[in-house]
């Protein structure tokens, strides 16, 4: 079995079986994609002092194990913000309509910047609901005999929560195994955008089957990036009347809060 989620030739990357998500072999997970073009956005950066503060994946086409490139842009270019942009596409369909993905980075300047003592916030030390270290190991899976793939090979969860199994809002501690690239691990940002898809999964509040809910979009908004490979998510999702929905979720590192992700969803039979 690979040990990346990508292997990569020159400008061409293509996935491997550990990136594969839970609706069709055919179709990968969005939490590999996500990190993949988080990786790549975050490379462009022109230089340090400069914090990831929001990035936004759109899934606007299924994403498979075709051979795949990355287009890169510099939006806005900036030394307080910057905003980089990335669309992925299949290597041999370069017409308008062939992007597959897109990523927007929206980087902010670093700095230390003194803070009247009496300066409010919301709880800036909020603690996570719960250890990694102290939880058991999830088998992540949303049904028995499932195939390879990521959210269940890929990735240890560990969780207080029987998520995918009860349905409903729950906790889950999300590290990704392998490597984005052969020899190339994710970078923390990268790791949080792979986590953070998981939002609509670990919060599901309907059932797989008959049921389907797909996030076309990732949006993460970060105050500061995790101390170590775990990344925790308190998530729930809220499904309307019309087959539309999104999910929420507050993302920990082990010492507390450092953002929050919003998925919108689609709601659908499986056919």
């Amino acid at each position: 079995m690979s040990e990346s989620l990508f292997v990569v030739d020159g400008d061409v990357y293509e996935a491997t079986e550990l990136a594969t998500g839970p609706w069709s072999p055919d179709a990968l997970h969005g939490g590999p994609v996500s990190a993949l073009l988080a990786y790549l956005l975050e490379a462009m950066s022109s230089g340090e002092g400069m914090f990831p503060a929001r990035l936004t994946i759109e899934l606007l086409r299924p994403v498979g194990h075709q051979p795949m490139v990355v287009a890169l842009e510099v939006v806005r270019p900036g030394k307080k913000v910057r905003v980089c942009e990335a669309r992925l596409r299949l290597r041999d369909d370069d017409s308008s309509y062939g992007f597959l993905a897109r990523g927007v980075l929206q980087q902010i300047r670093h700095d230390e910047i003194e803070l009247p003592a009496d300066h409010r916030s919301v709880d800036p030390q909020e603690s996570a609901p719960s250890n990694p270290d102290d939880e058991p190991v999830s088998a992540g899976r949303f049904i028995e005999g499932e195939p390879t793939a990521f959210h269940n090979t890929a990735v240890e969860h560990r969780s207080p929560s029987e998520f995918f199994i009860q349905l409903g809002p729950a906790f889950d501690w999300i590290r990704v195994v392998p490597d984005l690239l052969p020899g190339v691990p994710l970078t923390p940002l990268a790791r949080v955008a792979a986590a953070a898809d998981f939002g609509n999964g670990v919060s599901a509040t309907l059932p797989i089957p008959p049921y389907l809910f797909v996030n076309p979009d990732l949006t993460i908004h970060l105050n500061r990036l995790p101390v170590d490979e775990w990344v925790g998510l308190d998530a729930r999702t809220r499904v309307g009347d019309a087959g539309v929905g999104y999910a929420e979720a507050a993302l920990f590192d082990r010492h507390g809060r450092i953002g929050r992700s919003v998925q919108s969803l689609l709601i659908d039979r499986l056919s």
